[in-house]
């Protein structure tokens, strides 16, 4: 196996973000691991592959939105799988909430008495919860008098016409006809919104199998198939399951910070992944441990620069 040499990381004045992530491609460890993820990300793009994007909602949580948003726009998502938290939170932020940081170790009991909800050093309010609510129930209506029964992924897909937040996932995904998949979709807020619409409209259907014909439709078995898939749970096996039916990944970027110890599947890696035909043996692959609030913005950037520089994507 050809192997590169490890070079010491020096500050150079005016240095970049590309350029930080060249250099730690040469200091081993994840650094190294991050390099390799970045021009995975570019080859995807540079051999035509058919990108699967999953996310777990934490991400949307935090500032990664916009960013997720910015690459369904410049065409480097083609599908988007996440969680029912993800789309709430999206679109609380699209309607003008705001979320809040503050510190891992607050006074839980005195966030609680004012009607803050943590999630790790982030804060959401009672208040946004309640204003979410108050949107869903007109929109829901609006969708009701169009269509009574529909897939997950075409519910999402009416809500993000209704949107009008550049930085918005599903507005970004309705506009540029991407599909997003949230199996799981009554696990949060919305779905308990809509269990309480379906009482008083019990035509009102969300259809969950039908979903994942849908699913399976997103490529073929003769695409080129790749994923970037940040964090576990069931966005992440929803997506390479149902790549796994069309013939695994060509290409596979995992990024988590769980342990492939317990055998969950945030932890488990893309090699693992091959022993389930999820990633194809000869695949270009690589699992990146760490924050991906930290690792994702640094191996865009350094993808994106490659890719803009090379003419894959415009402006964003």
């Amino acid at each position: 196996m050809w192997m590169e040499k490890v070079r010491d990381i020096k500050w150079k004045e005016g240095m970049d973000v590309s350029g930080l992530v060249d250099m730690l491609g040469n200091v081993g460890f994840q650094g190294a691991e991050l390099s390799r993820a970045a021009n995975i990300i570019a080859d995807m793009k540079r051999n035509g592959a058919k990108t699967y994007l999953t996310f777990t909602s934490n991400m949307v949580t935090s500032g990664l939105r916009g960013l997720f948003a910015q690459l369904i726009k410049l065409g480097l998502a083609d599908v988007v799988v996440t969680t029912t938290g993800g789309i709430e939170e999206d679109i609380m932020k699209a309607i003008g909430e705001d979320f809040l940081i503050g510190r891992y170790s607050p006074d839980d009991m005195a966030l609680h008495e004012k009607g803050m909800n943590r999630i790790g050093n982030l804060m959401i309010t009672n208040e946004s919860y309640a204003r979410f609510e108050d949107y869903m129930l007109p929109a829901l209506r609006k969708i009701y008098k169009k269509q009574k029964r529909l897939a997950v992924s075409e519910l999402l897909h009416e809500l993000g016409l209704m949107l009008k937040d550049e930085d918005s996932i599903l507005y970004q995904a309705a506009k540029n006809r991407v599909p997003v998949f949230c199996p799981a979709i009554t696990d949060g807020s919305l779905g308990f919104h809509l269990f309480m619409f379906q009482q008083d409209h019990p035509d009102f259907i969300v259809d969950v199998v039908r979903d994942f014909s849908n699913l399976l439709a997103s490529s073929s078995f003769d695409d080129k198939k790749g994923v970037i898939a940040l964090g576990g749970g069931v966005s992440k096996h929803h997506a390479i399951f149902g790549i796994l039916l069309n013939g695994g990944c060509d290409y596979a970027v995992y990024m988590t910070t769980s342990s492939p110890h317990s055998g969950s599947m945030g932890g488990a890696t893309t090699s693992e992944g091959k022993t389930w035909g999820k990633v194809k043996v000869d695949a270009n692959e690589v699992t990146v441990i760490g924050d991906v609030s930290i690792m994702f913005p640094l191996v865009m950037a350094r993808a994106m620069d490659a890719m803009k520089a090379e003419g894959l994507i415009g402006n964003g």
